[in-house]
């Protein structure tokens, strides 16, 4: 089992930046690849980001690519999502999730996870 926890949501303006943190406990961390989904209001959740277990691969949606970087320690057992240049559209709740890294499911759709965490708030004002 692996605890997935959100953290560094908050109220911003266009054009700021936000530091999402998830930090995971339970199982070995380095087992798993990690993504961010993202779920705007009337909206379905939607791929964000992902990071290979050993951080060597990192995807993005094309919504996000130059804006957005992904990253992990996998001594702190934390992964990252540095959000910059936000916009009005990216107002979403945020939720990490992990995926056993050998699963060879596609990392951009939510079944290739097992587990998720709670999601946190991202509001992006004009």
């Amino acid at each position: 089992q692996v605890q997935l926890v959100e953290s560094g949501g908050g109220l911003v303006q266009a054009g700021g930046s936000l530091r999402l943190s998830c930090a995971a406990s339970g199982r070995t961390f380095s087992s798993y690849n990690m993504g961010w989904f993202r779920q705007g209001p009337g909206k379905e959740r939607e791929f964000v980001t992902a990071i290979t277990w050993s951080g060597g691969n990192t995807y993005y949606a094309d919504s996000v690519k130059g804006r957005f970087t992904i990253s992990r320690d996998n001594a702190k057992n934390t992964v990252y999502l540095q959000m910059n240049s936000l916009k009005p559209e990216d107002t979403a709740v945020y939720y990490c999730a992990a995926a056993l890294r050998y699963s060879g499911l596609d990392l951009k759709t939510p079944g290739a996870y097992d587990y998720w965490g709670q999601g946190t708030q991202v509001t992006v004002t004009s």
